[in-house]
Parts: C-alpha cells; structure tokens; sequence
C-alpha cells in the first residue's frame, strides 16, 4: 500500500475527526501522528510549533483532535482515554505504507501507551508532559468536582462525566503496559510542570524496553509556552534524526 493521507477521518462511531497535514520532504517515509491532552485540540500553539519544526526538518505530520474536542465530532462528555485510543486507531486505519510515530500530550500520552502496546503500527512513541498515573491525575485534579454536575477547572464547556472518572480510574496507570512497549520512545517534560509531574515520565522511562531518552526541560510547564515549544520541538526532531529508517 502506497503513502497516503486521508481526505477524511471517521472514528468506529461515524464521528469525523479534525485534522490537519503538514507535508514534509517527498522522499521521507516519517509520519508522525500528533495528539492532545484534556480540554485541548490540534491546534495548541505547542503543537502548531512542533509541526512546523517537524516540517522544516522535512518530517511529516498530521495533527487531529480526538473526538469530542476541537472542531471533532461527538460530545465531550463521551470523551474518555478507551474512547481516544479507538479514535487513534481510526487515525492509522487511514494511513499507508508510512513510517508512523505517535507523539502525544498529557493524557495524549497515556493513550499512545495504550495504543502502542498493541498496534505494531506505531513504529515510535514520543510523550510530551506525558501521564503515567490517571487514578491520582483525576484525584488530584478533580477530587473536589462532582462526576455529571461539575466541570472540568471550573470551565462549563468541559463537563465532567463518569465516564471519562471510571476509565481514568479503571486504567489507574500505565506503568506496567509500558514495559510491553520495545519501540524507540522518547519523553520530554517540564520541570515546572505541576499538572503532570516530571516522575511519570520518569517512571515510565524506567520501564521502557527500547531504545529511549529522557528530555527534562527546566522552567517549562505543561504547556510549554512560547521559547519552552521550540526547546520541546528541537529536542523531538534531533532524536527522530537519530532514529529514522
């Protein structure tokens, strides 16, 4: 099957996924597959930042949003990690013979361990601020709100299921599915990153079988604002160098 790229998503549900791609070289295999965090969408500028350096590498990426978040169909409150991982997989469903990595945020991240561990697709895994430990994500985050009253850091468009509280529970963490994972994988993180601590990429690169590098950005946090993005970036497209086909 030749490269391709799809001129239309849909998830198992019927659901249309946004996305966007950003062409690289014609002779680069590499497609990296870029996914968000909660509350987020493709379209953070960290992301937006990651694709053009990508690009000017002459890697190619598509970034989309999960369903329920962005410009994606579906409703919010159905979002949950099982929920994105099936979205992920519709994602490579529509991809050709290319050389796919996944590079997630937050709970982006979690899902691409979840996706990682078992769909030979994904070729390499990069997490960025990526989380380890959802039970106490969600306890500590949202220990106080009500699941189907409150809402997400007080923000109404983001309303908080039980869904999206009993998933995060049920996986509780993803160390140990992580030891499955033999693919090259890469972490980057935030020293200043109080939404996910900096110790669950740590944890999870202490139990990568693969090829790994762990990248800690001092001063960064969870969203690696403006000059933090390209550090974050730069620091993605040098190792993708060192592990291209």
């Amino acid at each position: 099957m030749k490269r391709s790229i799809p001129n239309e998503i849909r998830n198992a549900r019927g659901e249309r996924l946004n996305f966007a791609y950003q062409g690289g070289s014609a002779d680069n295999p590499v497609l990296v597959v870029i996914g968000h965090g909660i509350t987020a969408h493709k379209d953070r500028p960290m992301l937006i930042e990651l694709a053009n350096v990508l690009f000017r590498h002459g890697i190619h990426t598509l970034r989309f949003s999960f369903s329920g978040n962005g410009a994606s169909e579906g409703k919010f409150e159905e979002s949950t990690p099982h929920k994105e991982v099936e979205d992920l997989g519709a994602v490579l469903d529509t991809l050709g013979d290319w050389h796919v990595g996944y590079a997630g945020h937050s709970l982006g991240a979690l899902v691409g361990v979840l996706r990682a561990s078992e769909d030979p697709r994904i070729r390499f895994l990069i997490s960025i601020a990526g989380m380890a430990h959802s039970a106490a994500f969600a306890k500590r985050e949202f220990g106080g709100v009500t699941p189907g009253e409150g809402c997400m850091w007080d923000m109404p468009q983001f309303p908080l299921s039980r869904a999206f509280i009993e998933d995060m529970n049920r996986i509780d963490n993803v160390v140990e599915t992580a030891r499955k994972i033999r693919v090259p994988w890469l972490f980057v993180h935030g020293l200043a990153d109080d939404v996910v601590p900096p110790q669950d990429s740590r944890d999870l690169y202490a139990v990568a079988s693969g090829p790994k590098r762990l990248v800690e950005i001092p001063e960064a946090d969870h969203l690696f604002p403006d000059a933090h993005a390209t550090t974050m970036a730069n620091a993605v497209a040098a190792w993708l160098e060192e592990v291209k086909p």
